[in-house]
């Protein structure tokens, strides 16, 4: 479901050099526990701004870890760098990767644009401005805060499902509604490969 929006702005050569990034920190991390030690000098200005990124690997079309951050707060190939090591041995949904594994993963790296608060008077007000397959959400009430990438519209294509999914990720109940509630919106550019 990812649509033109969704393709990265990089150049091939940038994109190359993150997914390469990411695949040698899961080797490193297989090899030393801890993510490859970036050096920023040697890479492309590009590549040294501030982003925030989630890093999704899939095996077999499954998926084998996501981690990210929401916010940006290193440079993007520190960034990826970091959450592909954690993606790899820190998701508790999954065992650590293991050596045999890494050149079967498949390694999806989305870059965040900075989110953008949604104003609305009611759940259909919200649902009515979500932009499916494109739309990565960001929920919070109170203590309670979740989470869904742009791809995750590919198994919840449904904008009402999608928000109420979104909702029991975050800790609540799937019919909750308060005036406190707040989602902010964000884009992702997708980068793949194996």
């Amino acid at each position: 479901m990812h649509s033109p929006e969704n393709q990265c702005s990089l150049i091939q050569e940038h994109q190359r050099t993150l997914l390469e990034l990411a695949q040698s920190s899961i080797r490193h991390g297989v090899a030393k526990g801890k993510p490859i030690p970036v050096e920023l000098a040697k890479l492309p200005p590009e590549l040294a701004t501030l982003r925030a990124t989630f890093v999704t690997l899939e095996q077999n079309g499954d998926l084998r870890g996501c981690i990210g951050c929401l916010e940006a707060h290193r440079p993007l190939a520190v960034d990826i760098a970091a959450n592909a090591f954690a993606a790899a041995f820190r998701d508790t949904r999954f065992p650590p990767v293991r050596a045999e594994e890494i050149d079967s993963l498949e390694i999806h790296l989305s870059l965040l644009t900075p989110p953008e608060p949604l104003r609305f008077t009611s759940e259909a007000d919200l649902i009515s401005q979500l932009v499916p397959g494109r739309d990565g959400l960001i929920l919070e009430e109170g203590w309670n805060r979740g989470t869904f990438l742009p791809s995750v519209w590919q198994s919840l294509p449904d904008p009402r499902d999608f928000l109420h999914h979104l909702k029991r990720k975050a800790g609540l109940l799937g019919e909750h509604w308060s005036s406190t509630l707040r989602v902010q919106r964000y884009r992702t550019e997708i980068i793949s490969g194996p």
